[in-house]
Order: structure tokens, then sequence, then C-alpha cells
């Protein structure tokens, strides 16, 4: 497995008195990055051109957002509503409820989201009452028909979620699996539902998986650090670990704090970006990322 950091600087840019740093994402119409300031309550927009940072204050704290097809945005805020729009230019623009959408099981929240070229949002869930099973996490599928039966159940707090180039498989983070973390593979039939359920990465240590993305190859990028075990070797774990398309990792980018998600973006989608705890960097690959929506 090569070592990135040695051959690839990365710089830190906008804020570092984020808390949280999460869900970043690239908008091809506005050539502008988004990212989520979870502590802060607020929603951060970084401009290609003129390195700008704008922000706007949410009225909660919003834990992911995910591109829209067609343009817009959705998420998921720390009450249960299930979509967000978020007004393009950044500013002072506020965030415009698009439909209210409560988990339908108390005690459990929406975690993570990503839209497909078809207009639908697959979101992945997680256990927020202590006296639910820690395997309660689920997988839903939102469209214009509303919200779905759980296509997938069981999970361990199901967390980033990430398509094949050609959306064929949906990949699934458990991000708080035993003894591992691990990445699932789903197969995505025409009719919205998943099967084939297949192993993909098992992290084989104290790895803790996070957010994830794919590049036009099919490699999977994983917002990685450290699962909280005594002794983890946090320097050698904290960044973002690299797959190729059968789950062997090829690479990994050494960071000084754990990443949460990443996304690719920039005019040629070869601008990788990386909120960590309090930081988002950035950095040039040599690659693409697949377009998903």
């Amino acid at each position: 497995m090569s070592n990135a950091s040695a051959d690839i600087p990365w710089e830190v840019l906008g804020s570092t008195r984020d808390r949280v740093g999460e869900s970043p994402l690239w908008s091809v119409r506005e050539q502008a990055l988004y990212w989520v300031d979870i502590e802060g309550r607020a929603i951060r927009r970084l401009d290609w051109a003129t390195r700008a940072v704008t922000s706007w204050q949410t009225p909660e704290r919003v834990g992911s957002i995910a591109l829209r097809a067609g343009g817009g945005f959705v998420g998921g805020m720390e009450s249960g509503v299930f979509a967000i729009d978020l007004p393009p230019g950044g500013g002072t623009a506020r965030t415009r409820l698009l439909q209210a959408v409560q988990h339908p099981r108390a005690g459990m929240r929406f975690n993570d989201g990503r839209c497909d070229r078809q207009g639908r949002l697959w979101a992945s869930t997680m256990v927020m009452d202590g006296s639910l099973a820690a395997a309660d996490g689920a997988l839903f599928r939102f469209d214009a028909q509303g919200l779905s039966a759980p296509l997938v159940t069981g999970l361990v707090t199901g967390n980033g979620l990430a398509f094949s180039p050609d959306q064929s498989h949906l990949y699934v983070v458990e991000s708080r699996a035993k003894p591992h973390r691990l990445v699932w593979r789903y197969r995505v039939n025409p009719s919205g539902t998943l099967t084939d359920k297949a192993l993909l990465i098992d992290a084989q240590g104290p790895g803790a998986l996070d957010g994830i993305k794919v590049d036009v190859d099919g490699n999977i990028w994983c917002g990685w650090g450290s699962d909280g075990s005594v002794g983890a070797d946090l320097e050698a774990l904290d960044g973002v670990r690299v797959f190729n398309p059968q789950g062997q990792a090829i690479g990994h980018i050494h960071l000084p704090e754990r990443c949460a998600n990443l996304a690719f973006g920039g005019p040629q989608r070869n601008r990788l970006y990386m909120a960590s705890s309090h930081s988002l960097y950035a950095l040039f690959v040599n690659t693409q990322g697949a377009v998903t929506c």
C-alpha cells in the first residue's frame, strides 16, 4: 500500500475552526464546494474562482448534504427532517424545507445520503436511543412516491454511501461493525431494490471508515481514522484510505487528523476535498471522481 502523503502535498482550506467538518460536495453548476460544520450549525461554501468562503447558519445541526439530480441539495437534520434545499450563492441565504420526513422509528435518525442519476435519494440510518439494539441501522430510498420500506436492515450504524461508476452497485459503510468496520456491496435492481449482498472491504484492524466516494475507475476512497481501540496508531490511521474495486487497499493519504468525509471537485473533478475534525484539506489527484447525478 503506497503512502501518498510523501509525494502529494495537501493544503488547508476554509475555516479551521470547524468542529466536526462533514459532507463536502461539489456543485458543477456553481463551480463551488459546500461542506457542513456540524457543531457550528453552519453550511459553508468555497468558490473555485475567488477562493472566497461564505456561510450561513442553519436552525439546527445538519448532519449531511447530498447533490440532487437537476441541481440543488438535500440533506438530513438533527430533528429528523430528511430533505432541505440550499439556495445557490451562499451568503446569508437560509435553508428552505422541501419535505419534512421523520424517521419511521423512534430513536433512529438518518445518517448519510446519496442521490443517483434518477433523482432518488438513498439514506442510511443509525441508532440514537441507547435502549435500541446496536444492529438496528437500516437503508431507505426516497423518491417521488415518498419514503420506501427499509431496503436493508441489521446494520450496526449505517454510514457512508457511494455508487459504482455505472450505478449498478451501491456501497454501504457499516461504521460500528465488530470486530472490524466493514463496507458492503449491493446490486441495485431496476425496481429500486437491493440484492446480492457481498462483503467488499474489511478494515482488518482498528481503522474506522466514515464517508466514501468512488472515482471513474471504480476505486473507493474512504474517510479513515481510529475506531478508538486502545493502542491504535492514530498517526498511521488518520486520513483517507483508497481501495480498488475488489476491496484491496492500494493507497493512503495521511492527514494530521481523522477524515470524516470527502468529495471530488474542481472543473476536472480531480481535486480531492477532505473534511476532517477541525479542518478542510485538499489536494490534486491523478484521477477523476465518478459522475453521480
